[in-house]
């Protein structure tokens, strides 16, 4: 019984692991569509959101992706997406 409920944790552990691997570039093209609509931002926002944007996909790059997943969220929270 031990034995299954390690393998059924290890593959929910892996399935999560993937859903945020595909979720970083979907947010990252979400954001990518949002900017390219000229959206009314202060320069502030908009390097924000470029620097939030550029971090997401960093930490995506380099696997930490619940990192990437919410750095890319504080960005579309400033997009209003």
């Amino acid at each position: 019984m031990k034995v299954r409920a390690v393998t059924l944790f290890l593959a929910l552990m892996l399935t999560s692991a993937t859903a945020f691997a595909f979720h970083c570039p979907a947010d990252m093209k979400k954001i990518d569509a949002a900017m390219s609509k000229k959206p009314k931002l202060s320069d502030a926002q908009m390097s924000e959101v470029k620097k939030l944007r550029a971090d997401g996909e960093a930490f995506h790059k380099a696997g930490k992706h619940q990192d990437s997943v919410d750095t890319l969220a504080k960005a579309m929270k400033i997009l209003g997406i």
